[in-house]
C-alpha cells in the first residue's frame, strides 16, 4: 500500500463527473420519486465510471426538494473505509450549509440513498440533524451479492423513529436492487479490510 502523501489529513473529494451537483444550488426534485431515482443514477454512474462501489446518497431540502449534496460511495478510490455514499453525502452537505447539524435554523433535511444505510451509516444519521430517510434498495439485496451490512440492530427502523426520524423504505426498489446486480455482474469488487468474504456496506 502506498501510504498518503499527508497523513495529517483526510480530504473527501467527490468524482468529477458529479462535482457539477455540488456546486449547483438550484436543482430541485419536486418527488420522492425524482429523487431517489437521482441517487439510483449516481449508483449507476458511479459503477460506469470505475469511481466506486455501486451505492448513491443525497440530502435534500425535503420541503423545496432542492439538492444540498451528493454523495457516492468512495471507499476504494480514497483508500478510506467510512467514505460511504451516505457519510459523503452528509459530511457534504454540512460543509454547504456550514453547521454540523442538518436540522440547523429548522430546515427539515433529508437523505436518500439508493441501498438502506449500513450500521456504521446508520449510526451516523441521529447526528446528521436530517429528519426523514428514504431507502431505495434493501439490506438484504447488497448481501445477497456479498457485501455486509454490519451489526444493525434488528428494528432499526424503530429505533431511528423513536428519535424522531421517519425511514421510508422500498422506494424504486426494484431498480436500485438491478444497479446492485449490475455491480456483480460487471466485476466489481466486493471489498472488506481482509479482502475475503463479504465487504462492507454503502
Amino acid at each position: 500500500m502506498t501510504p498518503s502523501k499527508r497523513p495529517d489529513e483526510v480530504v473527501l473529494r467527490l468524482p468529477q463527473w458529479l462535482r457539477q451537483f455540488a456546486i449547483d444550488r438550484q436543482v430541485r426534485f419536486d418527488t420522492r420519486e425524482a429523487r431517489m431515482q437521482f441517487v439510483i443514477d449516481l449508483a449507476r454512474r458511479n459503477i460506469e465510471h470505475k469511481t466506486g462501489g455501486p451505492f448513491g446518497a443525497a440530502v435534500f431540502e425535503a420541503g423545496s426538494g432542492r439538492l444540498l449534496a451528493p454523495g457516492v460511495n468512495l471507499v476504494e478510490p480514497l483508500n478510506c473505509s467510512i467514505a460511504h455514499a451516505e457519510m459523503v453525502a452528509i459530511a457534504m452537505a454540512q460543509q454547504a450549509i456550514g453547521s454540523y447539524d442538518l436540522g440547523a435554523g429548522g430546515v427539515f433535511c433529508e437523505l436518500v440513498t439508493s441501498t438502506e444505510p449500513c450500521a456504521m451509516c446508520l449510526g451516523a444519521i441521529p447526528w446528521s440533524g436530517v429528519r426523514r430517510v428514504l431507502c431505495g434498495a434493501r439490506g438484504e439485496d447488497a448481501c445477497a451479492i456479498g457485501f455486509d451490512e454490519g451489526a444493525k440492530p434488528g428494528d432499526w427502523v424503530g429505533a431511528l423513529r423513536d428519535r424522531g426520524i421517519e425511514v421510508v423504505r422500498d422506494l424504486c426498489r426494484d431498480e436500485a436492487r438491478a444497479v446492485l446486480q449490475h455491480y456483480l455482474t460487471a466485476g466489481g469488487r466486493i471489498y472488506n479490510a481482509r479482502g475475503e468474504g463479504p465487504g462492507t456496506g454503502e
